[in-house]
């Protein structure tokens, strides 16, 4: 039966689930027609972009039909990749302390290791919400679930990233006061922030936007080159009890609480 191409947007009211009823809500979500680039994500295939350029190329079908970018697939629906049958995985979410000197990423060409790596026993092709520098440590989320990665990743619904840094010098009130209010950096201003001093020379400083090296950069605006960065919390979840390189899955209600503050 071939498979019919749905409007790329359809008007939609969100609705916020919470509590017991979003697990539901996500068993059905889990039986719901989905993109087919996000399938063959959640086939463990590839990446969606990859997804895409194989769906391109024509060699995934469709029940026997060749795919197309905006076609839709239901569980009831026969997907093959070059005639070899798919399946979508289980939703899955851990969360992991990155360690140092990881990069966050799939493959890297440079050969270091990467965060997938370090969660390969969950035997789900999971990828990283966002990245983190390969030196910055701490709290990175992984998963296949694209449609809340996609969210949380999004500046517009403004995930609460908490991060300490240890910098040069010593940071004054005027400079943290600066942090809080925003500096200037050469791609624009950025939001108001959270900042406070843990010790003479470490700051925690909670933002909500996520632009390349942030901290980093806000950090050396106002006058203080960061040594080491931590990001200790992210939309809420903390690393407390893993070890650098550990990682664990969300436990229901934990994926229940991000559905509910970003999902429908």
């Amino acid at each position: 039966m071939p498979v019919e191409a749905q409007p790329e947007n359809q008007c939609r009211t969100p609705v916020r689930v919470k509590g017991p009823l979003a697990s539901r809500v996500e068993r059905r979500r889990d039986n719901s027609r989905v993109r087919l680039n996000a399938y063959l994500a959640r086939a463990g295939v590839a990446s969606r972009r990859k997804a895409d350029e194989l769906i391109k190329a024509g060699r995934v079908t469709v029940n026997g039909q060749p795919g197309e970018l905006n076609t839709f697939v239901a569980k009831r629906d026969r997907v093959e990749l070059d005639g070899r049958p798919l399946e979508r995985q289980a939703l899955a979410y851990v969360l992991l302390n990155k360690p140092a000197g990881t990069v966050t990423t799939a493959r890297d060409p440079q050969g270091r290791p990467t965060v997938v790596e370090l969660v390969a026993q969950h035997r789900t092709r999971l990828v990283p919400v966002g990245r983190l520098d390969a030196d910055t440590t701490g709290a990175l989320l992984l998963t296949n679930d694209g449609e809340l990665a996609h969210r949380l990743a999004h500046p517009r619904y403004e995930v609460e990233k908490v991060y300490e840094a240890e910098v040069e010098g010593e940071p004054s009130d005027d400079a943290l006061a600066q942090l809080e209010r925003g500096v200037e950096l050469d791609d624009g201003p950025t939001a108001p922030a959270r900042a406070r001093r843990l010790a003479p020379n470490k700051v925690e400083l909670a933002i909500h936007e996520g632009r390349k090296h942030q901290v980093k950069r806000m950090l050396a605006a106002v006058g203080h080159r960061v040594h080491t960065l931590n990001r200790s919390r992210y939309a809420d979840l903390t690393v407390e009890g893993l070890g650098p390189g550990e990682s664990r899955e969300l436990t229901g209600a934990e994926v229940d609480r991000l559905r509910s503050l970003y999902g429908e």
